[in-house]
């Protein structure tokens, strides 16, 4: 199985474990198992981080691919494919974070389950994604 993460599941598990449920910490401690990381997370952290809706101390954000490499996550980019067919993902009113759609898709085009804590995202089962918490 592989799986993607979201971008607070990545942040928790740079900074704060404790907020990561079991079944997290077993998946993403388990060195054998696949998990990808989306550069979406990078720009999302960065431009919430300047309009100073995250802020951080102790880590350099610039330096996220850095953090994820070191941990072992593998850091995948939005693809062509991925950009051209987002318009595929049924859009709903109750959830628009442009961030959490790109990562919805990207884990459905990739076939990757989404670690994310975010129950709202069940609303996308009919398109594909398969979450886990």
């Amino acid at each position: 199985m592989k799986y993607l993460l979201d971008t607070h599941t990545f942040i928790w598990s740079i900074l704060d474990t404790d907020k990561l449920s079991s079944k997290a910490k077993e998946l993403l401690f388990d060195s054998k198992i696949d998990i990808y990381v989306s550069t979406i997370s990078f720009w999302e952290i960065a431009l919430k981080t300047q309009i100073k809706k995250f802020s951080f101390s102790g880590i350099l954000i610039n330096e996220l691919p850095v953090y994820a490499d070191k941990i072992g996550y593998s850091i995948i980019t939005l693809d062509k494919h991925e950009s051209s067919t987002f318009n595929n993902l049924h859009y709903n009113s109750e959830h628009r974070d442009p961030f959490d759609r790109m990562l919805i898709w990207q884990s459905i085009c990739r076939d990757l389950i989404f670690i994310s804590k975010d129950s709202k995202l069940k609303i996308y089962s009919d398109d594909g994604l398969r979450t886990i918490w």
